[in-house]
């Protein structure tokens, strides 16, 4: 009899677990596409918001031209401004870059306009310019930020790239924009970041740093690839993706010591402060 609940609890404990690793398999799955459609993410190193240099700020159309210059494709960030105009920016406030103390969201564009990046002459781009100047020369990598109204950012964001002919994906740490593109926008490659969420995390609890961190979300976003933290590998899910044709972008990758390391487990790297050769 004693035997008789010893191989019950080990059954249920084995269903237990079976279940768990295929509620995980199923929650971290990305969505594979055919190489055609997906092998221009991998030919080149990305330059993070442009290549930019001591002299050339980040996300500005001389980075952007730099990295034309130099053929790389291209990381960049988009969000609104208070008039819900698209622009090129990563920080959710202005002071880093223009020493302004506002966030973006709460300046008009046009106000938005006389702002300058860090020493130079250049200000903030719309997103619509960057493609104007890209011209489908290089891949375009755009992250759409997190905010409150991340469906209209995303919708009209979708809105400015229709008539773009060049390759292009949308990426974002947060899953239902990329879910937005699933459902809205298939045809557009998706891109789910992640990483380890040690820094510039503060805004998340403990449970939605796990989720994210694990991609335990990937089931809302189905995503075509993944940008991972370089912090964050090596990574068995990663490797687990990758073998299913899900490619792997490491990001953001500052040296080639890292560069090494980065592509023994990625098919492509975000990079800056060094030209990767």
């Amino acid at each position: 009899m004693k035997s008789s609940k010893i191989i019950i609890i080990l059954s249920i404990a084995l269903a237990l677990l079976f279940a768990i690793v295929v509620f995980y398999n199923f929650a971290t799955a990305g969505e594979a596409i055919s190489e055609d459609k997906i092998s221009w993410i991998k030919e080149t190193p990305i330059a993070h918001r442009g290549l930019h240099t001591k002299d050339i700020p980040e996300n500005s159309l001389s980075a952007f031209e730099n990295a034309l210059k130099n053929n790389y494709a291209i990381e960049l960030d988009v969000q609104f401004t208070k008039d819900k105009e698209v622009v090129v920016f990563h920080d959710e406030n202005l002071k880093r870059i223009t020493n302004d103390t506002r966030n973006i969201e709460d300046v008009n564009y046009d106000e938005l306009k006389n702002l300058r990046l860090g020493n130079t002459n250049e200000i903030i781009p719309t997103l619509e310019e960057v493609l104007e100047l890209v011209d489908s020369k290089v891949a375009i990598l755009i992250e759409i930020k997190d905010c409150k109204d991340y469906i209209e950012l995303s919708e009209k964001t979708y809105e400015i790239l229709k008539g773009y002919e060049g390759n292009y994906a949308i990426q974002s740490f947060n899953p239902f924009i990329l879910e937005w593109y699933k459902n809205n926008a298939s045809e557009v490659v998706r891109g789910q970041l992640s990483g380890t969420f040690t820094e510039g995390s503060e805004s998340l609890n403990s449970f939605e740093k796990f989720a994210l961190k694990n991609m335990l979300l990937n089931f809302k976003s189905k995503p075509n690839y993944i940008g991972y933290d370089l912090e964050g590998i090596p990574k068995s899910k990663l490797e687990s993706l990758r073998k299913k044709g899900v490619p792997i972008i490491v990001w953001t990758v500052k040296n080639k010591e890292d560069m090494e390391k980065a592509y023994k487990y990625s098919d492509n790297i975000t990079f800056e402060n060094f030209l990767p050769k």
